[in-house]
């Protein structure tokens, strides 16, 4: 079973990390001041504002920050900035044995999921596919801080990942099963697959996102996950949002689930709003959870936060 981070509650300390591309510093001082009205201290590392060229800092310097921040006892939550790309660079700097022992909400989606399922599998920890810093802003969607709040306050359950009204989940493969959910950015998995931090979807349910890409680039990516047994090891497969992926001779994103997925016969749901989309749901990575495609509904089973 997975280690459980402390629940968070008003008045917490949030530690701020760039852990992959820059972010402009007048987004990086929006998303603290909103941290900041919604009553939360903030501490912030000593590369967030660095730039250098499409990494931030190096993956030396940015590991070093965020394990500063899993040091840090006044922190109880770790807030990205940004994804991007480069996350992966700074898995082999982590100390995973320091992580175990100071566990913390984690949350972000994009190349911060690679890390995210990194640290549930050398440090046992749930964390949460949701909010970034740069989401801290006046334009997000109160859906979104409400189901982020909702998971790391909770700690009672069940409870249903739910999407915002007029968005229905769908069930492509009819099925009924519970296991811990893992996954995240489609593109970012690939980059790992075949190095020792590659996703393990063993007795799991694999979700899935992707932005900007083209649906014959997603056949790619997915056939890539196939190949290398991903979906034969997996019990379940959820996809979520693919935000502004074109479609491509002709097939678009559904047709491609429809052609590619479906017929491998495991239980398959689609539409959940994540990620990259207008639409957060908050996805306890590490979490246990139960996907009901007749009933077209997605259950976590167990508290994903601890008292």
């Amino acid at each position: 079973m997975a280690i459980k981070p402390p629940h968070l509650q008003s008045g917490d300390t949030v530690g701020i990390v760039t852990l992959g591309s820059p972010l402009e510093a007048g987004r990086i001082d929006e998303g603290i001041q909103t941290l900041k009205n919604m009553g939360f201290n903030v501490v912030v590392g000593e590369h967030v504002y660095s730039s250098n060229g499409f990494l931030a800092a190096t993956p030396q310097q940015m590991a070093a920050d965020l394990m500063k921040m899993f040091e840090n006892t006044s922190v109880k939550w770790i807030l990205p900035t940004r994804g991007g790309v480069g996350v992966a660079s700074i898995l082999p700097y982590l100390n995973f044995t320091t992580i175990a022992q100071n566990p913390k909400i984690l949350s972000g989606y994009s190349d911060i999921t690679v890390l995210q399922n990194a640290i549930l599998e050398y440090a046992n920890i749930i964390t949460f596919h949701s909010l970034l810093l740069l989401d801290f802003n006046s334009r997000t969607p109160q859906y979104n801080f409400n189901q982020f709040f909702n998971a790391v306050t909770n700690t009672s359950s069940p409870w249903e990942i739910q999407n915002p009204p007029g968005i229905p989940l769908e069930g492509l493969v009819a099925g009924n099963v519970t296991g811990p959910i893992v996954g995240g950015n489609l593109t970012s998995f690939l980059g790992t697959v075949g190095t020792s931090y590659e996703i393990d979807t063993r007795g799991k349910i694999i979700f899935l996102e992707e932005t900007h890409e083209p649906v014959n680039t997603i056949f790619r990516y997915l056939n890539h996950l196939y190949m290398a047994k991903k979906f034969d090891e997996c019990i379940g497969i959820i996809m979520g949002d693919c935000t502004k992926c074109l479609d491509a001779y002709g097939k678009s994103y559904r047709q491609l689930i429809q052609d590619f997925l479906v017929p491998l016969g495991k239980p398959l749901m689609i539409n959940l709003a994540s990620a990259h989309g207008t639409y957060k749901a908050t996805i306890p990575i590490g979490g246990i959870v139960n996907m009901n495609t007749i009933n077209r509904t997605l259950t976590v089973m167990e508290p994903v936060v601890s008292l």
